[in-house]
């Protein structure tokens, strides 16, 4: 019958050490049922659970790599597995895998305790935790930059939006962003990301600044701040806000548009989507106005937003065509996918208001940027501590990917 046994070997790493012990293993024919390997500050941990063929000398293998142990200045441990442990590792392969990333400015044991307290709690088991930013340097100054840790779990959630509550519950409490998804092939095979623009892609909400300019900005600020909050009908709130811009010159928007400020990591979070052939898209209640300059700047594949009317070189105070709401937002990600010839599940949709949340639940991944309680809790995902590139590690990418 053949031996199953899992070898730990763990000690200071070096170079040759897998290959050794491999190259010995060879030589009894030995079946590599399994492997793993890990290094924490230079401590090596590598596990190998493999199968001795009937035949050759189970004894003799164990014999021979204690001391090859022994020559490379590493511990090694075995443990005999029986067939119906295998068995029952096997038929675990079965069961769904998810992705919990920790996300913040530093990440405490406490975060952490946290975390894998409802991970558990949930009847989830850690398979693998990985941390996917450079390691962070003890200059308080050169501290001060994301950290994301990611746990690989496996096991099926009671309820998965309780779980994202008390995930987000905590986030609340300790500063940190929590996503849970699904680890499937779609999460390995996004395609499109897809941006609402004003207060996610750009700093501000353009229609603010143009009231300001035109003097009416209080005004106008207290309905985008209603509307933000869910308390006003989109189209409704627009046009209360645009009719309070009727008669602006036209000049003065692209005086405006010289001032839009891009939001935190918006330019580096395109540029490395588009490196890694992410197509993008802008779709936005705001205006094509300013939507346009942000596709020129960072070349946005795509833009759908609100058509100011103009008249005589000035604002109508109205706009054309059909409007830009929260369904339509929806619609548009829809026509974008079959545009591109791509599965919804494959599309990631970025907001922070009441009016894109149909387009973020949509999308395979949704997630509130910096945003209001109630779309943090609908989205199911939410970056608040870090800018929008830390959109990249939610997608699996590590520092020494990004650009």
């Amino acid at each position: 019958m053949n031996d199953i046994l899992l070898v730990h070997i763990f000690g200071a790493d070096r170079p040759g050490i897998a290959a050794s012990v491999s190259n010995l293993l060879a030589q009894y024919g030995v079946d590599i049922l399994d492997m793993g390997q890990s290094v924490i500050h230079d401590d090596l941990s590598l596990g190998i659970l493999m199968r001795i063929p009937e035949g050759a000398q189970a004894a003799a293998t164990v014999k021979d790599l204690l001391y090859e142990a022994h020559e490379l200045g590493v511990t090694c441990k075995f443990s005999p597995i029986t067939p119906a442990q295998y068995s029952q590792w096997v038929e675990a392969a079965g069961k769904p895998r998810w992705i919990v990333s920790l996300l913040g400015l530093t990440v405490s044991a406490a975060q952490v305790a946290a975390v894998t307290r409802v991970i558990t709690a949930n009847g989830l088991n850690i398979q693998s935790v990985n941390r996917l930013t450079g390691r962070p340097s003890l200059d308080e100054e050169a501290a001060q930059r994301p950290a994301c840790i990611e746990f690989s779990v496996r096991g099926q959630p009671g309820d998965v939006k309780a779980m994202r509550k008390d995930f987000l519950a905590i986030a609340a409490e300790m500063g940190v962003d929590i996503a849970l998804q699904e680890d499937n092939a779609f999460r390995r095979n996004r395609r499109l990301v897809a941006f609402d623009m004003d207060s996610t892609l750009i700093r501000v909400e353009v229609i603010d600044e143009l009231a300001r300019a035109w003097g009416v900005g209080e005004q106008v600020a207290a309905i985008t701040e209603s509307a933000m909050r869910g308390e006003l009908d989109f189209r409704q709130s627009l046009k209360k806000r645009l009719s309070l811009l009727k008669g602006m010159p036209a000049e003065t928007l692209a005086r405006v548009a010289e001032h839009i400020p891009l939001n935190d990591g918006a330019e580096k979070l395109v540029r490395n989507l588009k490196r890694f052939g992410y197509r993008t898209a802008v779709i936005s209640g705001g205006f094509t106005f300013f939507g346009e300059r942000l596709r020129q700047r960072l070349g946005i594949d795509h833009v759908h937003a609100n058509v100011l009317a103009m008249a005589d070189g000035a604002l109508t105070g109205e706009v054309e065509g059909q409007v830009v709401d929260a369904q339509r937002k929806a619609e548009l990600l829809r026509s974008i996918a079959d545009t591109e010839g791509i599965s919804l599940m494959q599309t990631i949709a970025v907001g922070d208001g009441a009016n894109d949340l149909p387009m973020l639940n949509l999308a395979g991944l949704g997630i509130a940027f910096r945003a209001k309680p109630v779309v943090k809790e609908g989205a199911g995902h939410a970056i608040s501590t870090l800018g929008l590139d830390a959109v990249l590690y939610l997608l699996g990418f590590r520092d020494r990917d990004i650009e």
